[in-house]
């Protein structure tokens, strides 16, 4: 069984169990999170889609850390008209232990 669910603009698959990073979550580490958006849910070949969501289908997941991802640099920069600009950019994440779809 596994369902697909939206946080953060982006879609994730996911089943019981796996280990998910999504954009950042207000939710300290430890606590329990649910997504109501569930766009999809497949159970024994059976697949049930939402328009655009599935009603009365939730995942539950707990917050295993929060954390921010490996600095990327912008770098900005204009020919001959001596203009550049580096700045650096870590994106904060939330690490995810899914527990439980209801369906």
């Amino acid at each position: 069984m596994y369902a697909i669910i939206e946080t953060g603009g982006k879609q994730y698959r996911v089943t019981e169990g796996d280990v998910v990073t999504v954009e950042k979550i207000e939710a300290g580490e430890g606590e329990t999170v649910e997504f109501d958006r569930v766009l999809t849910v497949v159970k024994d070949g059976s697949v049930v889609l939402g328009k655009p969501v599935v009603t009365g289908a939730k995942v539950t997941a707990k917050v295993v850390a929060q954390g921010k991802a490996k600095k990327i640099l912008v770098f900005k920069y204009k020919a001959k008209s001596n203009y550049r600009r580096r700045q650096g950019h870590r994106q904060p994440f939330t690490k995810l232990v899914i527990e439980k779809i209801e369906a």
